[in-house]
């Protein structure tokens, strides 16, 4: 098992097509983290007039904005006057009630919950879907001191790590999704091809050694992957918070990629050894994963009809869609990737099985 492990990861080591890989994702990546690491305390009304000049297309109230764009939650005594005055400009000009009846029934939804209203609302007027309007609302504009003050206060319940280290999961992940997907091809491509495939079944290595070598061999090279964009994107977090005083851990850093992403890439793996040994080819396994890709990362609707990531089962991607402070994993995260744990272990005993019958 040890001697495959390290054949497979010397042969990527010494492939430049690999090290051109971890570029891009690292490029990738940081391109999209890029704008976070700029996060820090507002100190002028420069800034201020900077951030309103750069976003002067969006409303005062918005539906997703970040700190950078000089954007803080709104509370929910705000979000509900924006929303109840949308309600009475619609019922105006959209429902053409008048100016007294608009007000009796906005009067009416002021004393009760959103959920409870906008069934109230969607009955009576057939008026579906209102509840956009609340969520167009969750963001406002905010003032240099707002600013710092939402600041002090999210540093004060977690250090800035947790927090990016969430983004970094997230955008990390759906790189590494494709770069596994593509550069693991070669993990089987020789030793499926006609002669090798037959030769390797004349030899004196166990199914279970070849097999969980392989993996590891594959998982290996992720690992490496990872490890080089944990240690890049920490360092680049020092460097970019030293000025304003944020704590940055290595260790947020580590268990985002160990909880969020390794068992994403020990899926992927081990979907390419069953492909790979049940066709004798690793080939048919990247449109699937480019498949498998798209439907982890698929949105869809929750309860209330709000469009989102809620994750979906199996999936090989966990999203933290949402601004920077406000990201929450999915649903049932956690056990879903314990689920593909599971999975991976069923997979690599398909994998020794499938082995085992080429050998006889």
């Amino acid at each position: 098992m040890k001697a495959v492990m390290k054949r497979e990861m010397k042969n990527y080591l010494k492939q430049p097509f690999f090290w051109i890989g971890v570029l891009i994702v690292f490029a990738g990546v940081f391109q999209t983290l890029g704008p976070y690491l700029k996060i820090s305390y507002v100190t002028s009304d420069e800034e201020i007039a900077a951030m309103r000049e750069r976003t002067q297309s969006y409303d005062d109230y918005v539906p997703e904005a970040d700190t950078f764009d000089g954007y803080i939650p709104a509370s929910e005594e705000e979000r509900r006057a924006v929303w109840e005055q949308k309600i009475y400009e619609t019922l105006v000009s959209g429902f053409e009630l008048e100016p007294s009846e608009a007000e009796a029934v906005v009067e009416k939804v002021h004393e009760m919950e959103v959920s409870e209203a906008c069934a109230y609302l969607e009955e009576t007027f057939q008026w579906g879907y209102v509840i956009y309007d609340y969520t167009d609302a969750a963001y406002r504009r905010a003032t240099k001191e707002e600013i710092n003050a939402y600041l002090d206060s999210q540093m004060e319940r977690k250090p800035f790590s947790y927090y990016f280290s969430r983004k970094f999961a997230d955008f990390a992940g759906l790189w590494m999704g494709f770069f596994a997907a593509i550069v693991l091809a070669a993990l089987f491509w020789q030793d499926t091809r006609k002669h090798t495939y037959e030769l390797l079944h004349t030899k004196p290595v166990r199914a279970g050694s070849y097999v969980m070598g392989k993996t590891a061999g594959g998982f290996g090279v992720c690992l490496l992957t990872l490890a080089i964009l944990n240690v890049g994107f920490w360092a680049l977090c020092r460097i970019a918070m030293r000025s304003s005083g944020f704590e940055v851990r290595i260790q947020d850093f580590l268990y985002a990629t160990c909880v969020y992403i390794l068992p994403n890439m020990l899926m992927i793996v081990c979907v390419y050894g069953v492909i790979s040994l049940l066709f004798k080819n690793p080939l048919p396994a990247v449109p699937f994963l480019l498949l498998y890709i798209v439907y982890s990362n698929m949105g869809r609707r929750n309860e209330e009809g709000v469009f989102g990531y809620y994750g979906r089962p199996l999936a090989i991607m966990v999203r933290f869609p949402g601004p920077f402070f406000d990201t929450t994993p999915p649903p049932m995260v956690i056990q879903n990737q314990c689920f593909l744990l599971l999975a991976s272990a069923v997979l690599i005993l398909a994998c020794v099985q499938l082995w085992k019958r080429r050998r006889t």
